[in-house]
C-alpha cells in the first residue's frame, strides 16, 4: 500500500534527510499528493482491529483524531512499532507531553520525538549502564573532614524529661497521661569555631524534561552549582538527570577543586526535553548508592521535579479514576538513606514526592517562587553536612511496678513499638543535624498510689558518632512526679509539653484537611482548620508566644487561603499541606512559603541551616531572561 514504516521519529523530523536519502520515503509522498492513487471503491473494507477497551476498531482510522486514514489527503502517515497507524501530525500532538503508549493496543513505544520549543527534534537516548561500581576512592586514612591540627572530640546528646503536670493526686487514675523526651543534638562546625564534621555522599536526581526549559533550568544550574561550591574534599557527588529516560551525568566523584569544575561542567551542559519519568531517575538514583564500593559516614539524595510522573499510572486527583501506581516504595535503596524531594512550581506531583521523602525518612519542600530553588537546597545541604549522629534509637522503660504502661508513643512519622506488655518502647530517630531538636510524647497509664511520689520512665539513647563511628550510649535520670492526697491550687500543664501537643493536632488537622480537599470539600477543609487555629489560640504556649505555635498558626493560616478556591489548591495548597506535614512530623525544616523568605518564624531551622541559607542569599539572583509565557492550563 501507500503506508510506510519509518525506524525511528527522528527520520520524520528531517524532511531533506527523508528526501536525500530514502528514494522510496520520497516517491510515497509523491504518491500520497497523487489523487490518481485512491483506493478503488469497489474494493473491500479495511480490516478492523480491537481497541485496548475490547470494542472494534477500523485500522482506515486514525485512533486519536477518528478521521479516515487515507493517502489521497497528502498527510504523512506513521505506523508504530506495534504495526498500527496514525497521522503524523495526531501523533506529535498525542506525545508532545511525554505519552507514549499506544492508544490502541497499550504497547508502549520505544521510538518518541522530543519537543523543544514545540519544534520536533531527534530524541535523546540514553546509553545502558550496566554497573556503578566506578565510585571514586576515599581518600586513604581519611574518614573526617577537618581542619589540620584540630582533634576530634565527642559531645553528649542532651535528654531532658518533662511530664504533664508535676502532681497528680493519690486517688487519680489517669490513661493519657504525656510525658515529654527531649533530644537535642550536639554543636557542629561553624565559620568562627573549627570542628570535625563527617563527610558526605550525596547523589543529586535533576529533571530536565521539557517544562524545565529556559528559566527553570537556569535556576536549577545555579542552585546545583551552589550545592557544589560547598561540597568539601571528602564529600563525593553523582548528578543523575532524567526526562523521558535517566542518566547518570558521571559517577561518585570527590569534590576537589578539579572534581568541582568538572562537576559544574557536566550540569552546565544539561539541555531540557522530552517527558518525566520520575520512577527511572529514582532508580538510576538507587543503583549509584547501591552498587558504590566506598561509602562515606553520611549519604543523603535529593529529588527535584517540576511535573507529573507520565510514564508510570498514577492516581489522578481532579477525576474519580484511580489508577495503579508503580511502587516506588521498592525503588528506594535498601540501605535506607534519606531522599529529600523538591516539588518545583505548581505542576509537580506533590502527593508523589511525599510519599518518596516520607518512605525513605526524608523531607518534602515545595518550591512555589522559582527564584528561591537555591535557598532550599541550602538549607537542606546545611543539614546534610552537619549531621552528628547516626542511627540513633531511643529506649523508654517503666519504673514503676504495679499498674504503669506505656499506651502509645506519639512519633510523627518515625517508627516506634511499644512491647505487649506495656513496660518499654524504641523509637528510631536516625540521624540528626548539629544543634537539632527531637520531641517525642509518651502516653502513659499512670494507676492510683499510696506513695507520696512516683518514678515514672527513664530513657536511654544508643546512636553511632558519625566523627568517629563509635557507638555512643547517653541516660537520662530517672523522671518522677508527686502523688498528694489533694492538689493546692490549679493544675499547670507543662509549656513544652503543650507545645508539642499543639505541634501533633495541627498535623493532624492538616491531613483532615488535605483529604476533605482531595475530595472536593474545600468548605469543610477550610472549617477544620479555622477551628484548631482558633482553639490553638487558646493554649497556654500560644498565650505566652511561643515560637513553635507563631509558626502553627501561620501555617494554619496560609493554608486556608490556599484552599479558598479550587484552581487554588490544585496549584499550591496540596503542595504546601504536604510539606508542612512533612516538616512536623519529621520535625525537620522544609522550604514552604510564606515560611521560608519571610517574617514567619522557621520552624526547626538549624543553626548551620541558617548559615548556609544566608550565603546563598548574600549571593543574591542574577535575573535570567524569562522564559515565553506559558498558557495556565488551570
Amino acid at each position: 500500500g501507500n503506508r510506510f514504516f519509518l525506524p525511528s521519529f527522528s527520520s520524520l523530523c528531517d524532511q531533506n534527510f527523508i528526501h536525500r536519502n530514502s528514494p522510496l520515503i520520497s516517491s510515497t509522498l509523491k504518491r500520497m499528493e497523487n489523487p490518481k492513487n485512491s483506493p478503488d471503491p469497489s474494493s473491500p473494507p479495511p480490516p478492523r482491529s480491537t481497541s485496548s477497551s475490547g470494542l472494534p476498531f477500523s485500522k482506515s482510522k486514525c485512533a486519536i483524531c477518528l478521521d479516515e486514514i487515507r493517502q489521497e489527503d497528502g498527510k504523512a502517515i506513521f505506523t508504530a512499532e506495534c504495526s498500527h497507524s496514525f497521522h503524523f501530525g495526531c501523533i506529535t500532538s498525542n506525545v508532545k507531553h511525554g505519552n507514549r503508549i499506544c492508544p490502541l493496543c497499550r504497547t508502549e513505544w520505544k521510538q518518541v520525538p522530543l519537543f523543544v520549543n514545540d519544534r520536533v527534534v531527534p530524541a535523546p537516548t540514553f546509553p545502558v549502564q550496566t554497573g556503578f561500581e566506578d565510585d571514586e576512592p576515599l581518600p586513604h586514612g581519611v574518614a573526617v573532614s577537618q581542619p589540620s591540627g584540630v582533634a576530634a572530640e565527642h559531645q553528649a546528646l542532651e535528654i531532658k524529661l518533662l511530664p504533664q503536670v508535676s502532681a497528680v493526686e493519690k486517688s487519680v487514675a489517669r490513661v493519657d497521661f504525656a510525658v515529654l523526651v527531649h533530644l537535642k543534638a550536639a554543636e557542629g562546625a561553624s565559620d568562627d569555631r573549627p570542628a570535625t564534621r563527617a563527610p558526605l555522599d550525596l547523589i543529586a536526581v535533576l529533571d530536565v524534561s521539557g517544562s524545565m526549559e529556559g528559566t527553570k533550568l537556569h535556576l536549577l544550574k545555579n542552585a546545583v552549582a551552589f550545592v557544589i561550591d560547598n561540597l568539601g574534599e571528602t564529600d563525593r557527588l553523582s548528578v543523575i538527570a532524567f526526562s523521558s529516560g535517566a542518566r547518570r551525568l558521571f559517577p561518585l566523584r570527590l569534590m576537589s577543586e578539579r572534581g568541582k569544575r568538572e562537576a559544574i561542567q557536566a550540569v552546565n551542559s544539561l539541555v531540557a526535553g522530552g517527558g518525566t519519568n520520575i520512577a527511572e531517575g529514582l532508580k538510576i538514583g538507587a543503583r549509584v548508592i547501591e552498587d558504590r564500593r566506598w561509602k562515606n559516614p553520611v549519604s543523603g539524595m535529593m529529588l527535584l521535579s517540576d511535573g507529573q510522573d507520565n510514564f508510570t499510572l498514577s492516581r489522578s486527583h481532579s477525576h474519580s479514576l484511580v489508577r495503579p501506581r508503580a511502587d516506588y516504595q521498592c525503588l528506594i535503596p535498601s540501605s535506607r538513606i534519606p531522599i529529600h524531594t523538591f516539588g518545583f512550581g505548581a505542576d509537580h506531583d506533590a502527593e508523589l514526592m511525599h510519599t518518596i521523602s516520607q518512605v525513605s525518612s526524608g523531607t518534602f519542600s515545595f518550591i512555589e517562587t522559582e527564584t528561591v530553588i537555591r535557598d532550599a537546597f541550602a538549607q537542606c545541604i546545611g543539614g546534610l553536612l552537619s549531621v552528628v549522629a547516626l542511627d540513633q534509637v531511643v529506649e523508654i522503660e517503666c519504673l514503676h511496678e504495679e499498674g504503669l504502661k506505656i499506651s502509645s508513643i506519639k512519633a510523627g512519622s518515625y517508627r516506634s513499638r511499644v512491647s505487649s506488655d506495656g513496660r518499654t518502647a524504641k523509637i528510631d530517630v536516625g540521624d540528626m543535624y548539629a544543634e537539632e531538636e527531637r520531641d517525642f510524647l509518651v502516653i502513659l497509664e499512670i494507676p492510683r498510689c499510696e506513695d507520696e511520689s512516683m518514678p515514672l520512665v527513664k530513657i536511654r539513647c544508643v546512636y553511632k558518632d558519625a566523627v568517629s563511628r563509635e557507638i555512643v550510649r547517653v541516660e537520662s535520670g530517672e523522671l518522677s512526679i508527686q502523688r498528694p492526697e489533694q492538689l493546692t491550687g490549679e493544675e499547670v500543664v507543662s509549656v513544652e509539653v503543650d507545645r508539642q501537643l499543639n505541634r501533633f493536632l495541627v498535623s493532624e488537622a492538616m491531613s483532615e484537611a488535605r483529604v476533605l480537599a482531595d475530595g472536593g470539600d474545600l468548605e469543610g477543609a477550610v472549617g477544620i482548620l479555622r477551628n484548631r487555629e482558633r482553639e490553638l489560640a487558646e493554649t497556654q504556649s500560644a498565650r505566652a508566644r511561643d515560637g513553635l505555635c507563631l509558626s502553627l498558626s501561620s501555617e494554619l493560616g496560609a493554608l486556608q487561603e490556599r484552599m479558598t478556591s479550587r484552581r487554588m489548591y490544585e496549584r499550591s495548597g496540596r503542595a504546601y499541606a504536604f510539606s508542612s506535614m512533612s516538616s512536623h512530623s519529621a520535625q525537620r525544616a522544609t522550604a514552604r512559603e510564606p515560611v521560608c523568605g519571610s517574617a514567619a518564624p522557621q520552624a526547626y531551622q538549624t543553626p548551620s541551616m541558617a548559615r548556609m541559607v544566608s550565603r546563598s542569599q548574600e549571593l543574591g539572583i542574577k535575573s535570567p531572561k524569562p522564559s515565553p509565557a506559558r498558557r495556565d492550563r488551570s
